[in-house]
């Protein structure tokens, strides 16, 4: 067979074939009488391996010897062509990313498109200095893409770069909470407490919905994060998640504050009161969780509050009497 019959048949190129054969990979049989290169079906055959070889990414130096050293084994070099693939691919979805998030700010010009890009390449610096650095630029341009900033701040561990992350996301505008949402869910502790640390300082709309949720993920620190802030917008989902910070001890005095500063408000001042008394009375058997909660109930003002010290001044625990009575007196004296 002729090198233009084979060319047809196996669809590698004239030019190619003798390519391989000056590679030594293929040689033809023989060749006509007017000097034309002539193919055997072994010769045939011989090109589909060598063809179906480099399918899987193999060198032509490679396949030459795949096909030619009675002694090779492919385990070792497939193993390194699966890991030289998963680079490969990682390499390519980072730059996919890279242009979803160029397109995504729909820059107006080549000066944009630079700009994004030399941002971009400062936030995986390992320099926390220039990641941070960038963060703080990001918030003043008008060009700035968000989902970046987002996979930033989900994956920094030095707090200053971190703080710097939150602050320019908390300048981005809406849609900022929902893309940090997706941190909540992540399997790792730490993503998902940057996730909601990061969304307690958004104030733009549909924080306060994200926070709401979060306050039944099942990450503790998740659901404590999420009530604090709630707290201090006055949300008051945020009151049992509180109280239970209270009685455990956990930013306990960050807590007592929010419910504070919920008491504030009229119509929920009776409803923490009462239940702060209820988990003395009930929920919380350890004397330091009674005496916390006693203390809790010092800046909630009502009569539902002030019942509750007067009753707990004569509570058998002398800690917690002696502190209802504390509070009392610093009641009568505002």
């Amino acid at each position: 067979m002729l090198i233009g019959d084979v060319a047809r048949r196996s669809g590698v190129s004239a030019r190619m074939l003798r390519h391989y054969e000056s590679f030594g990979l293929v040689r033809p049989t023989g060749r006509t009488e007017g000097g034309y290169r002539e193919y055997s079906g072994e010769d045939i055959r011989r090109i589909f391996h060598i063809e179906s070889l480099r399918s899987l990414g193999l060198s032509l130096r490679e396949v030459k010897r795949a096909l030619d050293d009675p002694a090779f084994t492919p385990l070792e070099l497939v193993d390194d062509l699966i890991r030289q693939t998963r680079e490969r691919i990682e390499q390519e979805t980072e730059l996919l990313t890279r242009l979803r998030q160029v397109g995504a700010v729909e820059p107006a010009g080549w000066e944009d498109v630079l700009q994004i890009v030399g941002l971009l390449r400062a936030l995986a610096s390992k320099s926390a200095g220039k990641r941070q650095s960038a963060a703080l630029f990001s918030a003043e341009e008008t060009v700035v893409p968000v989902e970046a900033l987002v996979e930033a701040v989900l994956s920094e561990s030095d707090p200053h770069v971190a703080g710097a992350l939150r602050w320019a996301l908390a300048q981005a505008g809406d849609g900022v909470a929902e893309l940090l949402a997706e941190g909540l869910d992540s399997p790792a502790a730490e993503v998902r407490k940057r996730a909601v640390q990061s969304i307690a300082e958004v104030t733009s709309g549909g924080a306060t919905a994200v926070l709401r949720d979060a306050l039944t993920n099942s990450d503790i620190v998740v659901r404590r994060c999420a009530a604090l802030a709630l707290g201090a917008r006055g949300v008051a989902d945020a009151v049992p998640t509180l109280i239970d910070m209270v009685v455990e001890e956990q930013s306990d005095v960050e807590a007592a504050d929010a419910l504070a500063a919920l008491a504030s408000r009229p119509a929920l001042a009776d409803r923490i009161a009462t239940e702060l008394v209820e988990r003395l009375a009930h929920g919380a058997a350890d004397a330091s969780a009674r005496r916390r909660l006693a203390e809790a109930l010092a800046d909630i003002p009502g009569s539902v509050a002030a019942r509750s010290l007067v009753e707990l001044s004569q509570d058998e625990d002398r800690a917690v009497a002696l502190t209802a009575a504390y509070v009392l007196g610093v009641r009568d004296t505002r």
